[in-house]
């Protein structure tokens, strides 16, 4: 069965690529989550949107990939929001939260799902959120979420 991935498949495949799998595979598990689209020709034109999408958020090379490491690592991004008396936020704080912040602390705009998180972030305070720069490149960032 030919589908287009509509995001990142751990040994499938990239956002935008067209690929063949078992049917079963794609009726069970690819398409309910959202994980890809049927071929057709009308999707082909989706096609070229979501590389397109892919290729402004992407890191260039393993060189960028360090550089943006390196910034993360030596800079404090802040997150102000909604926060209680016990030190809970009103809400949590996510993966394009924390990209947003990066990217208005003067960091690239980088794609959200390169954030490794458990679960949301809840609690204010400091937090090292690890993020999948590159395949070869990991990078931690400190996240210091404070009050509004």
């Amino acid at each position: 069965m030919k589908i287009i991935l509509t995001n990142q498949v751990d040994g499938l495949g990239e956002p935008g690529d067209v690929v063949d799998v078992k049917p079963g595979f794609a009726r069970n598990y690819l398409l309910p989550r959202g994980f890809a689209t049927l071929w057709s020709k009308g999707a082909a034109n989706q096609i070229t949107a979501i590389r397109r999408a892919r290729k402004e958020r992407a890191i260039k090379s393993k060189d960028h990939a360090q550089e943006v490491a390196n910034w993360l690592a030596n800079n404090i991004v802040t997150i102000k929001t909604k926060v209680g008396d016990s030190g809970k936020l009103f809400g949590s704080v996510g993966a394009s939260d924390i990209v947003e912040a990066i990217a208005k602390s003067g960091g690239d705009k980088l794609d959200k799902r390169i954030v490794v998180l458990a679960h949301p972030i809840k609690l204010a305070g400091k937090h090292k959120v690890e993020l999948k720069v590159h395949p070869d490149v990991k990078a931690q960032v400190v996240v210091e979420i404070v009050s509004s």
